[in-house]
């Protein structure tokens, strides 16, 4: 959970700053990209992800671990989730879900993410409305990271599309969650890196929020025009996601250190970014 005392946000910030790093690392563990000599199970997604955890806490403002790569796993994957959640190395958790739905589901969902599995943030869809993104909301202490212009190529079908005034779906959305959502200062939204005037557009709309920002690396996403264009004026706030080009920087008994390196490649570099804005 956030850190006592503070809320996601706080502890995000503070993170970053004890840190000196925006960087988060996904955990979205493939059994067939791990290292070799770790078994394709559970238990071996568990072991690879807390030693990328371990080898890079001090480096990162956040972990993002993908529920669906260890629900695959059935309930052990579910276990080995909460084990390294409940590892607490510093860096608070984003649980990238993607929930949302209506009513005692949505409350379901939110009970899962914050009260049995203690994540301190979680990623939502807004498609349903107000009333499925309440039960997640309400956690005041905890951030809840609204979809807003996802980085895969297929985000311009719905995302793109143009209201009666003109405005692009995704930029609609980020206003209401600015005006609407974010009643307890715990809303965050995802804008992909693959779209930078979309990030442009949104930071302009949302000075004041974090973003959470995935698609560098293997999905094209260019490192300094993602930092110009997400970075808030006074503080950055925004959360920068790498994840396979950490997880599998080498696939030998050397991974973790290996994933540390590039971590530190990648955290440098933003910081190299935000100077030069």
């Amino acid at each position: 959970m956030p850190c006592e005392g503070m809320t996601f946000r706080e502890t995000v910030c503070a993170t970053a700053q004890r840190n000196r790093s925006w960087l988060c690392i996904g955990l979205d563990p493939e059994p067939e990209r791990m290292p070799a000599h770790l078994p394709a199970d559970a238990g071996g997604v568990y072991a690879f992800c807390a030693a990328i955890m371990e080898a890079t806490s001090d480096l990162v403002c956040a972990f993002k671990p993908n529920i669906a790569f260890f629900e695959a796993f059935g309930a052990a994957g579910w276990s080995a989730l909460e084990r390294l959640i409940r590892l607490r190395l510093g860096p608070p958790i984003i649980l990238d879900a993607k929930r949302g739905d209506i009513g005692s589901t949505a409350e379901a969902y939110a009970r899962a993410a914050f009260e049995m599995l203690d994540a301190d943030a979680v990623t939502v869809s807004p498609y349903l409305g107000s009333d499925a993104l309440e039960p997640f909301l309400r956690h005041s202490q905890r951030g809840c990271f609204i979809l807003c212009k996802t980085s895969n190529p297929g985000s311009r079908d719905l995302q793109d599309m143009r209201l009666a005034d003109g405005r692009p779906l995704y930029l609609a959305v980020a206003e209401m969650a600015r005006d609407r959502w974010n009643m307890h200062g715990n809303t965050g939204l995802v804008v992909g890196a693959t779209h930078p005037a979309a990030l442009t557009e949104v930071r302009r709309a949302c000075p004041d929020m974090l973003l959470l920002v995935p698609g560098i690396g293997a999905q094209g996403g260019d490192l300094g025009a993602t930092v110009r264009a997400a970075a808030a004026v006074d503080e950055p706030l925004m959360i920068i996601n790498v994840s396979r080009a950490v997880l599998y920087a080498d696939r030998g008994t050397n991974f973790a250190t290996a994933a540390r390196t590039m971590a530190l490649h990648l955290r440098d570099a933003i910081n190299t970014a935000l100077i030069a804005r």
